[in-house]
């Protein structure tokens, strides 16, 4: 038994690949979400996903690691891997374009990459899903935001279980828990079949040596001994609901732009979140005069469905009057945006409590 949490058409099937053109931005595809939770597992997923909608390639721009804020994030998930793995064979299943991979050999781990979309150079990387057959084994698994994007996630961890012959593993997911408190609609994509609370990940495993919050409490974090997974829960789940007004920010940004659209507006961050933001404000008939982003792999380029063009830091404030409306979508950002930018805008951080 399931039942329904949140129904929403039409998002972009990879709200992170950027287009050359608008029109081809404009063309991409898009899917629909159905959000449920299990009622046995209390697991919430995307019931409408289909994974074969899901191809990915090199437009594909996903890469946070240009701000310090979020360096100072994968700093703090070292300390942690430090404290249970250090001196161990590690293997990250997942790992994208090998940033963290390679902090982690800097710094001296012995650590094998597996990611079928990788496209550096590094040896120790194997580009090919994570299977028995490659006969790979470590100390302990990393599975940084993997998990959220896999249809069956239970049996994906049985199976790198079974693979890896046990052993331990950090897991690192986004926090539902924070999407809910913080009533981010803008959080919820069609790429992630799969949304998570701490109860949830401790309810997988026997063992569990330490869990909690990451990255301002957006990201949830648990390291667990993989031979005590459990595909069942032994305790009933309680039943989850949606907070009051959970998209009331949509029509805050839409009154704010109407009010004044002389003042000028932009949203800072053409990630998941901005693009998703964005695309509804267009929807809503209003839309900003810039999306901002500090990855040059996505300046100049558009964004699914919407078609917005994203611009340079340098480039959005050289046309932004001064007391523009600034909407940023982390407020993790905030201080280190308003440090870049002068001061010289409102800043709007449409995350936070006192923007609902």
């Amino acid at each position: 038994m399931r039942h329904e949490l949140y129904r929403v058409t039409d998002l972009p099937v990879l709200q992170n690949r950027t287009f050359a053109d608008p029109a081809s931005a404009q063309a991409s595809a898009s899917a629909d979400m159905l959000l449920v939770q299990d009622e046995r597992s209390g697991l919430i997923f995307n019931a409408a996903f289909d994974a074969d909608k899901l191809s990915y390639d090199a437009d594909y721009q996903n890469e946070q690691a240009h701000s310090g804020q979020f360096q100072k994030h994968l700093s703090d998930v070292e300390g942690i891997i430090a404290k249970h793995f250090k001196g161990q064979e590690l293997i990250e299943v997942g790992c994208g374009k090998g940033y963290f991979l390679e902090l982690l050999k800097g710094l001296g781990y012995s650590i094998t990459g597996i990611d079928p979309a990788y496209e550096g150079e590094n040896a120790d990387v194997i580009k090919a899903p994570f299977t028995r057959g490659l006969g790979l084994a470590a100390d302990a698994i990393v599975l940084r935001h993997v998990l959220e994007h896999i249809q069956d996630p239970l049996s994906f961890l049985a199976e790198i279980a079974n693979a890896n012959q046990g052993g331990q593993i950090y897991i690192e997911v986004p926090c539902f828990d924070w999407i809910l408190e913080h009533k981010a609609w803008f959080d919820l994509f069609y790429e992630h079949v799969n949304y998570f609370r701490l109860d949830d990940l401790r309810r997988l495993f026997g063992t569990v040596h330490e869990a909690g919050h990451l990255f301002g409490g957006q990201y949830l974090y648990i390291v667990a001994d993989l031979s005590t997974l459990r595909l069942t829960p032994e305790q009933p789940v309680p039943r989850l609901t949606l907070p009051d007004g959970f998209t009331a920010s949509l029509d805050r940004a839409v009154q704010i732009i109407q009010s004044a659209p002389e003042q000028g507006s932009a949203i800072w961050g053409a990630s998941s979140k901005g693009v998703i933001y964005s695309l509804f404000l267009q929807r809503a008939g209003v839309a900003v005069d810039r999306v901002v982003d500090i990855n040059p792999a996505k300046q100049g380029r558009y964004l699914p469905l919407s078609g917005a063009r994203v611009s340079s830091p340098q480039e959005a404030m050289d046309a932004l009057p001064e007391g523009a409306h600034l909407f940023v979508m982390n407020s993790n950002y905030l201080e280190e945006i308003k440090r870049m930018t002068g001061g010289r805008y409102v800043y709007h951080a449409v995350d936070s409590a006192s923007f609902q």
